[in-house]
């Protein structure tokens, strides 16, 4: 931010390169009496360095997500001597990172080496390089895409083979997830469906802590200092809270249905097995016609099913038979 001599003053158009908005804009922040009007000096309007810091303050509060009406309810407060102090620490509270993993950057050659693939640029035409390896490459080309469309990739502009990674663990995670056999595209898929569920998990715990805990400190105005920077406090205590929960929850799940999971397949349950599920079997078209013709297209699922398990009563009652004839002839005297 560019020091402004004392006592400067600032013609509207001056102030609005300076603030970085435009002229427009400067006179409806004056008509919505967020900005205090110029001063006038003979034949002109004068603006000081006071309106400029009050243009910066207003764009940074639109850059938290306040709307014109809560800025303006703000610097009302700021106005009389409540002071933002105690705002803006708990707007800032808020917007501090929620996680203690740092940002980390990644060569287009290292997302190739972790993910696998031909190397990024190769040619059909280079020694030892075959053109289904350059296929697998175009395919994590699309898949880079989607991590950047996803937010788990961000490209840094004038760097077009370098991303920076805002979460290495969830890079992490896709790297073991493919390297066991997941496509990218299944990994990508699994992460949609999984940020919808999460994000209805935050919006649920938000929903229950402001019921709970913030309600007395929100209302129609914003909080006095005091006030705010007590809710700020609280937002700093509870930021583990979610996460604590989820972590907590989800290991509980995950032990009770893996577990659940690996016994139904070893047959360890003690139940029988579930004959209302189905599988699909190839069927020669005129054998299907056939049947539909004799029993009616309603009863050729059932009769599929009847004459198989009768086939397979009939081969085991031949096995049966067959081994009792073979124990007869053990019997017999030489």
């Amino acid at each position: 931010m560019t020091e402004e001599p004392p006592g400067a003053a600032y013609r509207i158009e001056d102030l609005a390169h300076r603030s970085g908005a435009t002229v427009r804009t400067i006179r409806a922040y004056q008509d919505r009496g967020l900005l205090p009007r110029p001063e006038r000096r003979g034949r002109a309007n004068v603006y000081s360095d006071a309106h400029l810091a009050r243009l910066r303050r207003i764009a940074e509060l639109l850059d938290r997500g306040y709307t014109l009406a809560s800025i303006k309810e703000l610097l009302e407060a700021w106005d009389t001597g409540r002071g933002l102090g105690g705002v803006l620490g708990l707007v800032a509270e808020v917007d501090g990172p929620w996680t203690d993993e740092e940002a980390v950057r990644i060569s287009r050659a290292e997302l190739d080496e972790r993910f696998g693939g031909a190397p990024h640029g190769t040619a059909v035409a280079d020694a030892g390089v075959t053109e289904a390896a350059v296929t697998e490459a175009a395919v994590t080309e699309a898949a880079v895409a989607e991590a950047v469309e996803l937010g788990v990739l961000e490209r840094i502009p004038g760097q077009d083979d370098v991303f920076l990674v805002p979460s290495p663990q969830e890079l992490a995670v896709a790297a073991e997830l493919h390297g066991a056999g997941v496509p990218l595209s299944a990994i990508s898929g699994h992460l949609r469906e999984l940020r919808v569920q999460v994000e209805h998990i935050a919006v649920r715990f938000l929903e229950f802590t402001t019921e709970h805990v913030f309600a007395r400190y929100l209302g129609d105005r914003p909080p006095a200092d005091a006030d705010a920077t007590e809710a700020a406090a609280l937002v700093r205590r509870l930021r583990p809270l979610a996460r604590q929960t989820v972590d907590a929850e989800l290991a509980r799940a995950m032990r009770l249905f893996a577990h659940r999971e690996l016994r139904r397949h070893l047959g360890a349950d003690g139940h029988a097995p579930d004959r209302g599920r189905t599988r699909d079997v190839a069927v020669p078209e005129a054998t299907v016609t056939a049947v539909e013709r004799s029993v009616g297209a309603e009863h050729t699922a059932e009769f599929f099913a009847l004459a198989a398990e009768r086939e397979l009563r009939a081969r085991r009652l031949d096995a049966l038979t067959a081994q009792a004839g073979s124990s007869n002839k053990l019997d017999e005297p030489p």
